[in-house]
């Protein structure tokens, strides 16, 4: 009878044993889940939205003051057709960044290399073929032909306010390269005679 009951807490005990050594690993295996399952909640909540950038292509392309160009003899301009920019540059350093939109397709593409600021400037200009016209313009290529102006204007000076939102988005000219209206009237009044035009 002794024996009995021995066994019988012996098989008691092997049994509480097996309970509690399975609810362990019940356990273990539920949090082993939980650490490789994918988070998703946090990656789905916090992706980011793309910042839209806002462009008033009426003012200047940033808020810091224009280089006084007086200061750097040696500046030139940078005109990146991809990315829409034209870059004031002193040496490899950017002084100033504007918004741009530059000429489409091939036909009416901006030219591509080495160039140099020319003699011809003006403050209003008006092409009947293109039906648009421009203020602030400043010649590059061969006189009169490729310039740097404001974003268009119509006949009566008018600004067109559907192209002119394509400033620094897209390419959008038919080869001059157009600026906002503060920065062609700075390009106008300050950018001499022989500076250097690069456009890539």
């Amino acid at each position: 009878m002794r024996r009995f009951r021995q066994l019988l807490v012996i098989v008691v005990l092997v049994i509480v044993a097996a309970i509690g050594i399975n609810r362990v690993m019940q356990q273990t295996s539920a949090d082993k889940v939980a650490n490789t399952a994918p988070k998703t909640a946090k990656t789905t909540t916090a992706t980011k939205k793309p910042k839209v950038e806002t462009i008033n292509w009426r003012k200047p392309s940033e808020e810091k003051a224009y280089p006084d160009l007086e200061k750097y003899p040696n500046a030139w301009l940078d005109v990146n057709t991809s990315k829409q920019r034209v870059y004031i540059k002193n040496g490899n350093t950017v002084l100033y960044t504007m918004y741009c939109s530059t000429g489409t397709g091939k036909e009416n593409g901006t030219p591509h290399g080495t160039f140099y600021i020319q003699g011809e400037r003006g403050k209003f200009f008006y092409n009947q073929s293109s039906g648009e016209g421009a203020r602030y313009w400043v010649s590059w290529k061969d006189h009169g032909i490729y310039l740097f102006h404001s974003v268009p204007t119509d006949k009566d000076g008018n600004y067109i306010e559907s192209e002119a939102k394509e400033l620094g988005k897209s390419a959008a000219s038919h080869g001059c390269v157009r600026l906002s209206v503060s920065d062609a009237k700075w390009v106008y009044n300050h950018v001499p005679y022989g500076m250097k035009v690069v456009i890539h």
